[in-house]
């Protein structure tokens, strides 16, 4: 139902988006330095499910909506590549603060159901993919196909396989090197700054992509 060429597009600018280390990949790393991989991968899984059910509600809520009005649409996009660069500013800014937010991340202990409910938790209240959900999703749907919903669900689970693929690296790599990890602010704060300026690049590029049909 979805073009090829579209999905691969989807596909390369939500790659670009997941592999910026965010609250959801900060979660994932501070799990994976305090208790290991298992605890890592548990958070992953659950940062997932949260995602998907912001895939859910954007679609539901603003597939139709995006697919009567180009207004809408605009609107929608040049505010949320606003948001984007903005989180992108400051991630540059506090890049040296990177290695004080993967402790405290990493401080907490649970069972592992209270980590994957913990990471659910991040999960669907991540700004960054709630931004992306919201502006960039309606920009791959074709509309001339019909089944709006269905595919930005399809987008959607897209989205998510590649976010388990990098944030379980993340996770393992963590877990694999927890001292050289924790002993490196100058590679952390290097992480952080060109996280900030890809997201910069990001929200730019949403502004200045038009509607594909």
């Amino acid at each position: 139902m979805v073009a090829s060429e579209r999905l691969l597009a989807f596909a390369a600018m939500s790659f670009l988006l997941i592999v910026v280390p965010g609250p959801s990949v900060l979660f994932v790393i501070g799990r994976a330095l305090a208790q290991g991989r298992r605890a890592a991968l548990t958070t992953v899984v659950g940062n997932t499910v949260g995602a998907y059910v912001l895939v859910v509600a954007v679609a539901l809520g603003v597939g139709s909506v995006v697919e009567r009005s180009v207004l809408v649409f605009t609107a929608l996009k040049l505010v949320g590549a606003a948001y984007l660069v903005y989180l992108g500013v400051r991630a540059w800014r506090k890049r040296g603060s990177l290695q004080a937010a993967v402790t405290t991340d990493g401080s907490a202990r649970g069972g592992g159901l209270r980590t994957l409910w913990e990471g659910f938790a991040v999960g669907v209240a991540n700004p960054k993919t709630m931004v992306f959900f919201a502006a960039v999703l309606p920009q791959f749907v074709d509309r001339a196909q019909g089944h709006v919903v269905v595919q930005m669900l399809m987008l959607g689970l897209v989205f998510n396989l590649i976010a388990v693929a990098c944030d379980s690296v993340w996770g393992l790599a963590a877990a694999t090197g927890r001292e050289w990890f924790a002993r490196s602010p100058r590679r952390l704060s290097l992480v952080g700054g060109i996280g900030g300026l890809t997201m910069i690049g990001l929200g730019v590029t949403v502004a200045a992509t038009g509607r594909k049909d």
